[in-house]
């Protein structure tokens, strides 16, 4: 994306379209921004009609020859009263779709004056509108030579806005670069997003951003590793697993580190506890949407450069049928040394996550501890899309995490972690069973994560299963893969780094 700015109407450049920013108050319509009397003479027949309200995301294409612009589209904002970041993404959600719909490509965007927002929010705001519906998933579709090609935005003149805006609108397009990653990956066909292209993309993240290093085990390393839960699922699958290993070391004067897991399942079919039709057996491509989050966050804190520690762990495999698929009612291994006795196969998850959390605990020494999983479909049934399920042993990471969701509006609820949920995964023949029907099934499988964490770290589990994937699309999202967390993320890891930079010791000047 490319981004220029101009301080007056009067030194734009050509573009497709000029768009003009209005409010809807009980005056009527009024112009959110200062306009030339050639505008006015423009707009006043079309205001006047009273077509246009100035409602939130409401779009109006006027056509004038006086401009140098071939189109000026007036954009609704609502009350000015009642701004907000989200009402602008909304807003400007809905700009980008009507301009996508017409294969406009460059704009002129007037930034709107007001009072209620900092710059810096109004700026976020508006440029998250316009960028995260500004992505297209065509790549496995034949184009009809008789229809034009489909076309992204590529170009924003943002006329009124200072220098320091600018840096906020690119500070969003590098986050909404990990977003559109995230959302490759996860929109990808099974059989090409397989657990060695995730180890593959993990490695180039690595050669592309110098921050970075990559670890990957293959099935050999992880056999010798003893991570048990993972070979178990993997059993069914003609491919191998991979376990990967990503760090990115921001701030090598702390000891501070996240640790972020990612469920890296690249296709379900439930393994012998088979999905049935009806159950969304074609969209299980998408079951590895928690690892697409972790390599969408970490590629945007590379790039952004934030001065944070992040490491990140993804087991990933297919859960397959085939004559060697793991079975219910038999325990197995897993890499914290407690056996698992496995009582539905479609649960196949938390067993992964399991040994990927152990491990984590063990070997990467985390501050805090977060795994993003399309864990239950329970969580779709408590919470809709409109938030992703958050179980945490901390009180302040949960917090945390529930201030950065209201910031990026990935809004997360917290669902109870209670004692008694223990009671539901005893087992009469290992330490523990994997699964418990469907009572409170999205808590319990949390419940069943703790065991593998440990109690001193501050850990939270993100269940996106209703959020990472969609089949209608949103204000700003498109359809299917959202790439869901990322911006979550790097809303939280800049509040830690924040946070560290006031508390370093201020300088003392030596006196002379």
């Amino acid at each position: 994306m490319d981004f220029v700015h101009v301080s007056q109407l009067n030194k734009r450049k050509k573009a497709d379209a000029l768009v003009l920013p209005f409010w809807k108050d009980k005056k009527g319509v009024q112009a959110a921004f200062s306009l030339e009397e050639s505008l006015e003479r423009l707009l006043a027949t079309a205001l006047a009609s009273e077509d246009f309200k100035g409602k939130e995301g409401e779009v109006l294409c006027l056509y004038g020859e006086e401009q140098p612009e071939k189109r000026v589209i007036l954009l609704g904002l609502g009350s000015q009263e009642k701004l907000t970041v989200e009402n602008l993404r909304r807003a400007y959600g809905s700009l980008t779709k009507s301009c996508l719909s017409k294969r406009l490509t460059n704009l002129n965007i007037a930034v709107p004056q007001q009072q209620k927002l900092y710059e810096q929010d109004l700026m976020r705001g508006i440029a998250e509108g316009l960028l995260l519906p500004n992505y297209v998933f065509n790549r496995l579709k034949h184009r009809d030579p008789e229809e034009p090609e489909e076309s992204l935005l590529q170009k924003i003149t943002w006329i009124g806005a200072s220098a320091q805006a600018l840096d906020v609108a690119q500070k969003v397009a590098i986050i909404c670069d990990g977003v559109y990653y995230a959302r490759d990956l996860t929109n990808g066909n099974a059989d090409e997003i397989t657990p060695q292209y995730l180890a593959y993309c993990a490695q180039g993240l690595a050669k592309e951003q110098s921050s970075i290093k990559t670890t990957v085990f293959d099935k050999k390393r992880i056999e010798k590793e003893q991570l048990g839960l993972l070979l178990a699922v993997n059993r069914g699958s003609s491919l191998d697993p991979a376990f990967i290993i990503m760090e990115y070391k921001g701030n090598s004067h702390s000891t501070d580190h996240t640790v972020i897991v990612g469920k890296g399942v690249t296709f379900d079919t439930g393994g012998l506890n088979i999905k049935v039709a009806g159950t969304g057996l074609e969209s299980m491509k998408c079951d590895m949407g928690g690892a697409a989050t972790c390599l969408g966050t970490i590629l945007a804190v590379a790039q952004l450069g934030l001065k944070v520690n992040l490491s990140v762990v993804i087991p990933t495999t297919e859960n397959s049928v085939d004559a060697n698929s793991f079975k219910p009612g038999d325990a197995y291994p897993s890499y914290a040394g407690k056996s698992v006795e496995v009582t539905n196969t479609d649960a196949e998850g938390r067993l992964i996550l399991a040994d990927a959390l152990a491990y984590a605990c063990k070997k990467l020494n985390p501050t805090r501890l977060i795994d993003f999983a399309t864990l239950t479909g329970a969580i779709d049934i408590a919470l809709g899309p409109e938030a992703s399920g958050l179980m945490s042993t901390s009180d302040e990471l949960a917090q945390e995490l529930a201030e950065a969701g209201e910031a990026t509006y990935e809004r997360v609820w917290r669902m109870p972690l209670y004692e008694e949920y223990k009671e539901k995964l005893k087992s009469d023949v290992a330490d523990l069973k994997s699964w418990n029907g469907r009572s409170g099934s999205a808590n319990v499988a949390a419940t069943f994560l703790r065991f593998f964490v440990d109690e001193s770290i501050p850990w939270a589990h993100l269940d996106i299963a209703s959020t990472a994937y969609i089949t209608e699309a949103k204000k700003y999202l498109p359809k299917y893969a959202t790439g869901v967390g990322v911006r979550l993320m790097v809303e939280l890891l800049e509040q830690i780094e924040k946070n560290q930079e006031e508390k370093k010791p201020s300088k003392q000047k030596k006196k002379i």
